[in-house]
């Protein structure tokens, strides 16, 4: 690992350098809050595992389609000085990348990352817009209604759950516990 992957001040300017969109900076903010906590958990490099996580979609306003999206990012990020493994962690949460998920990190990635952006759309529906008042329950069940927030796979979900070997309602409350331990930054609080 190179210093820069676990400089958080490094991989927030980069991110907001391509990233303007505050719902996109706040995906990237959940998702990170996730991956950090799954980190923490299983004794890993946190700083290392959060700004993969940070990073993963900082390409994605400005290359949205699957031609350009996550490769332009790991690209830009090689020239920017991060390592192989760094670039090719990013690249695996997108299915169709061809990189593999074989490493916990990479896993955990795909396993967050559409589950952050779903408990952040179950948020808003809340009377009071805050991630206290989320439970497993009401995720589990907006997951059935596939008219909301049906730009979220829920197959990932479900598979990234299953990658980790973890109970799909176990790794819904650990982000959902995780997010409201960070709830200011991400804005999820009435």
């Amino acid at each position: 690992m190179n210093d820069i992957a676990g400089d958080r001040n490094f991989c927030l300017s980069i991110l907001k350098e391509f990233t303007k969109n505050e719902s996109l900076l706040k995906h990237a903010y959940a998702v990170e809050t996730c991956v950090r906590a799954y980190a923490l958990k299983f004794n890993e490099d946190i700083e290392y595992w959060g700004n993969v996580a940070l990073l993963h979609d900082f390409d994605y306003e400005m290359y949205p389609t699957a031609i350009d999206h996550p490769f332009k990012g790991a690209e830009i990020l090689k020239g920017r000085g991060f390592d192989e493994d760094f670039a090719n962690s990013i690249l695996s949460h997108a299915d169709y990348s061809g990189v593999p998920r074989n490493t916990l990190l990479r896993k955990t990635l795909f396993a967050c990352d559409e589950l952050a952006g779903f408990i952040t759309a179950v948020t808003y529906v809340r009377p009071n817009k805050s991630v206290d008042e989320v439970e497993v329950k009401s995720v589990r069940k907006k997951m059935k209604d596939k008219a909301f927030a049906s730009k979220v796979n829920r197959e990932d979900i479900i598979n990234g759950a299953s990658g980790l070997g973890i109970p799909l309602d176990e790794h819904i409350d650990f982000c959902i516990n995780a997010m409201r331990k960070n709830k200011f930054e991400l804005g999820l609080t009435s």
